[in-house]
């Protein structure tokens, strides 16, 4: 059994709340510490090639009318930002060193899995605290007193108060107590957040500079800005001729406000059920009461797969997977069905098999060996079907509709890029009593997945075809587009 620090202070503890529930329970750490006995970090994450440090620090910049504001500016920076930004830096050569982390300030539970230190990201957060109140005193056009940061290679001291200049060339991201939670909040998978720091890191080191009001709305700014020749989100351009950006106040607000924003969290309220079958089994694995044989920590498991998915796939998978549970036929007390479902990465699926069985089989001492079994031979069946497949995530349930609400989930990782004519026919042998994706009543299904939805209100219907102002509108309020809409 694993024991993580929950954080020491109020704001650690906001973090690691954050950092837990929003993406990365089983793989984030408060509190790790060096071989000297000092804590390396406040929180430590690693996932795959990534390693992302944090740094919470809180001091409140005192509102003294009687002292000069840039004074006591620099006083704070000095102590809540610079001294952390060269920390930040320490530890990321401590971790490239190889040297040990360790749980604990005993020194006593190690570090739980090892990690390529040559060639992860590594990337440096800090956290700031303490400033957003005389922001907002200081100046009534920053409505949410966030810093505004600078990235360039001038090291010269800012000419007003909270404005931080960081050197391109050794990059920090800093986050505050307003935007932390958005940044956090919006980027909630490990695929989202990871991609975000790196073309941060990418447009840093290409511009000459990088300049914004605060980092929710450069995180708009990237939202909104979507580069169709790389298929990737980007922060100013990959254009050469871009040699400076610099994005102003109000980006997250309007971004916020919009409908296209408002529609898409709405949607995006069913892919929460992807992140609760995550959730459930990386507690298990915590709690050491994990069956199998799998390595989540190390990347050999379904789970570790599944957390790879960003957050619209997780919206399309959870949608999917659910209306299959909807669909699942009363057709007597033996049924199975299979569900392939695409991942976002290349060549990879899923395959969700639900089962009913008489309630003698089901309480059998061992139900669930043969239900895991039927689920290999259903992985290697959808192999078999597809062979441009390089890997298959098995999700075994007992059908929802049918099991009272108190099956286990079975997870099967299939690597099978290389694929033997020997496995090729071991498992079309054995699917020849199942006979999964071979039956004639197998149906595929086309569907576009995108990160936004459009409101219902749109100028076009399903079909593409375009809506005439009297036309009814395709929202179903009965009324002509002109009227609802127009």
């Amino acid at each position: 059994m694993t024991t993580k620090s929950t954080g020491v202070t109020a704001t650690e503890r906001m973090l690691a709340d954050f950092c837990e529930r929003s993406f990365l329970k089983l793989w984030s750490y408060p509190n790790p510490y060096k071989d000297d006995g000092h804590e390396l970090c406040d929180l430590l994450a690693v996932f795959g090639n990534d390693v992302f440090i944090f740094f919470d620090r809180e001091a409140a910049l005192p509102d003294d009318p009687e002292k000069d504001p840039l004074v006591l500016w620099n006083r704070w920076k000095r102590n809540v930002i610079d001294r952390q930004v060269k920390t930040a830096h320490g530890a990321e050569r401590y971790i490239r060193s190889g040297r040990p982390i360790f749980l604990d300030g005993k020194r006593a539970q190690p570090f739980p899995f090892e990690f390529d230190r040559g060639i992860v990201t590594v990337h440096k957060i800090i956290v700031a605290h303490g400033a957003k109140e005389a922001c907002e005193r200081a100046s009534p056009e920053n409505v949410y007193g966030s810093l505004a940061i600078t990235y360039s290679e001038s090291d010269c001291e800012p000419t007003a108060p909270f404005h931080i200049e960081i050197n391109k060339l050794c990059p920090v991201h800093i986050l505050d107590s307003h935007n932390m939670p958005i940044v956090l909040s919006e980027l909630d998978t490990v695929s989202d957040f990871a991609s975000y720091l790196r073309e941060k890191v990418r447009a840093i080191s290409a511009l000459d500079y990088l300049s914004y009001c605060g980092e929710e709305d450069l995180l708009a700014h990237y939202l909104l800005n979507y580069d169709d020749t790389t298929k990737r989100h980007v922060i100013g351009s990959t254009k050469q001729e871009v040699t400076g950006v610099m994005i102003g106040e109000g980006e997250w607000r309007g971004f916020y406000q919009s409908e296209l924003y408002k529609n898409t969290k709405k949607e995006d309220r069913i892919s929460y059920f992807w992140d609760e079958l995550i959730q459930r089994t990386c507690q298990n694995s915590l709690d050491g009461t994990l069956g199998g044989n799998s390595d989540i920590l190390r990347g050999q498991s379904a789970i570790y797969e599944m957390v790879k998915e960003p957050r619209f796939m997780r919206r399309g998978l959870a949608d999917k997977m659910l209306t299959a549970v909807q669909r699942f036929p009363d057709t007597g007390a033996f049924t199975r069905q299979v569900t392939l479902l695409p991942s976002f990465e290349i060549n990879v699926a899923y395959v969700l098999l639900q089962l009913r069985v008489p309630e003698p089989l089901r309480s059998a001492p061992d139900f669930r060996e043969k239900r895991q079994a039927i689920l290999e031979i259903a992985c290697g069946a959808s192999k078999n079907k597809f062979p441009y497949l390089v890997k298959v995530i098995g999700i075994g349930i007992e059908a929802p509709k049918f099991a009272g609400g108190s099956s286990a989930e079975d997870f099967i990782l299939m690597p099978c890029e290389r694929w033997s004519a020997e496995q090729q026919n071991h498992y079309a042998e054995l699917n020849k009593n199942w006979n999964f994706f071979e039956t004639p009543n197998l149906k595929q299904h086309k569907d576009r997945v995108t990160q936004f939805v459009h409101p219902p209100h749109v100028s076009q219907r399903a079909t593409g075809e375009k809506v005439g102002r009297n036309d009814p509108c395709p929202c179903g309020s009965g009324k002509k587009y002109k009227k609802c809409h127009g």
